[in-house]
């Protein structure tokens, strides 16, 4: 690799602790402030790259945390409504077939209609879903 003269000034500390440190066996003034460019330039990259993408991971952060509350309430809206109708449904007798049968049937409608909802994509809630985006 074709290397390059430079010539630098430095302030007289740090040109002392250079010069200690290339007076060590197996250094040089030329390998150490190859080592200290490099590294300075390499954290000045590593930053534009933060500061390019830290606008995007903010905004993601919000939407992560929007999502994860909208979950929440939806769940405990889900715990509660099943709370709600475990305390006022009446519980079946062990004989009533016919009863359990139509609850079986209830369950398997309602299981098929999530499914569909799911899969078109459409929201129950409409256009109230979509104003809390």
């Amino acid at each position: 690799m074709e290397k390059v003269r430079h010539q630098l000034f430095l302030p007289r500390p740090l040109s002392d602790r250079l010069e200690a440190l290339a007076a060590k066996p197996g250094a040089s003034k030329s390998a150490i402030l190859e080592d200290a460019i490099t590294a300075w330039l390499n954290r000045r990259g590593a930053s534009e790259l933060e500061d390019r993408f830290a606008i995007r991971l903010d905004r993601l952060t919000q939407a992560i945390g929007r999502v994860d509350r909208d979950a929440y309430v939806i769940l405990e809206t889900l715990a509660l409504f099943i709370r709600f109708e475990l305390s006022i449904q009446t519980p079946l007798a062990e004989n009533d077939h016919a009863g359990r049968a139509l609850g079986a049937k209830r369950f398997e409608a309602f299981v098929t209609q999530v499914g569909r909802q799911v899969s078109t994509g459409r929201r129950t809630l409409g256009a109230a879903a979509e104003d809390g985006e």
